[in-house]
């Protein structure tokens, strides 16, 4: 699609990002979760005040996508510390990219995974990871084109349902 930039997401860009954050995952998620669950996550998840503690971390950096002025997807990543599991400093985490549901097929979550690519090899990342919901199908295949493998699992908590999540790496280190 032409026309789509990448903007890194700045402290004043919050209610953007939480807008974009509780839409995409709703949009992903709700069919296969109960409203409760969804309700509990969206509100803990997207807090302003949770999301003002990962957009002032320096380990943690977001970005949109954005088409006609809108924010129409976005990228979180995670290195050191700030990683959800691995915590090595050799590595960068996409802890998330999610695009908007009228977007999907249009090369958008291609765009963020190719900044987050970037972003590891100008930070000398040894590989990038990331958990996928065992239940995603489309999110593991695309994973798996852009040559990720799987190496682990791991709990992903949605409320109070315990989910499996694959874990994916891909080495950027011959």
């Amino acid at each position: 699609m032409q026309n789509i930039s990448i903007a890194k997401a700045e402290l004043q860009d919050i209610e953007k990002l939480q807008k974009i954050g509780r839409q995409t995952f709703f949009e992903t998620f709700s069919e296969s979760n109960s409203e409760e669950n969804m309700q509990k996550y969206l509100n803990e998840g997207f807090s302003i005040e949770k999301l003002t503690t990962e957009l002032t971390d320096t380990n943690a950096e977001f970005y949109f996508a954005v088409f006609d002025a809108e924010v129409i997807g976005y990228l979180k990543l995670n290195f050191g510390e700030s990683q959800t599991e691995l915590k090595d400093n050799k590595a960068l985490e996409i802890e998330r990219i999610y695009v908007s549901k009228e977007f999907h097929g249009k090369s958008v979550g291609q765009l963020l995974y190719d900044k987050a690519i970037e972003v590891a090899k100008q930070k000398n990342a040894d590989y990038v990871w990331l958990g996928v919901w065992e239940e995603n199908p489309r999110a593991i295949s695309f994973y798996k084109k852009n040559g990720f493998v799987e190496f682990d699992k791991h709990i992903f908590k949605l409320g109070d349902d315990e989910q499996i999540d694959i874990m994916m790496k891909l080495n950027l280190k011959n």
